[in-house]
């Protein structure tokens, strides 16, 4: 059945489009905070392992609201890894120790390039009409910055 919600096909198509993008961001970077939970080592290797834990279970319910919204707007979410390769905007990385000091700043890394792409996405979001996209983006927007903050103070 055709989605109507107020705003044009080609533009839910559009947002669709830059949705499908962030699911991917998402996937590829939850991918690895699972990673940097799962191995890494030192001294902080407890505190390092629940925190790593926090952040991955916080971007998993995010994952499933991307995918959401894109279903709510009338289009069909991306769902595999080749596809998660494909649109995100994120590039994996192959670490040469397993230390959070290096998994902390490239998972920053991460956090703060989405950040700005998100801020980017707001505002094509606003060139097609959707205000439901945008509050949603908005909401995303704030809990990156809450948690690169939090990574962030990690390297003081």
């Amino acid at each position: 059945m055709k989605t109507n919600i107020g705003i044009k096909e080609k533009d839910t198509k559009v947002v669709a489009e830059i949705l499908n993008q962030l699911l991917a961001d998402e996937n590829v970077l939850y991918t690895k905070v699972r990673n940097a939970h799962w191995n890494v080592v030192g001294p902080d290797f407890h505190a390092q392992h629940i925190f790593f834990e926090e952040i991955y279970s916080a971007l998993a319910e995010l994952i499933d609201e991307v995918a959401e919204r894109i279903r709510a707007i009338g289009h069909y979410a991306v769902g595999s890894m080749k596809e998660f390769l494909d649109f995100t905007r994120l590039s994996e990385t192959k670490y040469k120790k397993n230390d959070s000091q290096g998994f902390i700043k490239e998972l920053l890394s991460d956090f703060e390039s989405l950040i700005i792409h998100i801020r980017e996405d707001l505002k094509r979001a606003d060139e097609h009409n959707d205000a439901g996209t945008e509050d949603f983006l908005v909401g995303i927007l704030a809990q990156h910055e809450k948690t690169a903050w939090m990574l962030r103070a990690h390297l003081s």
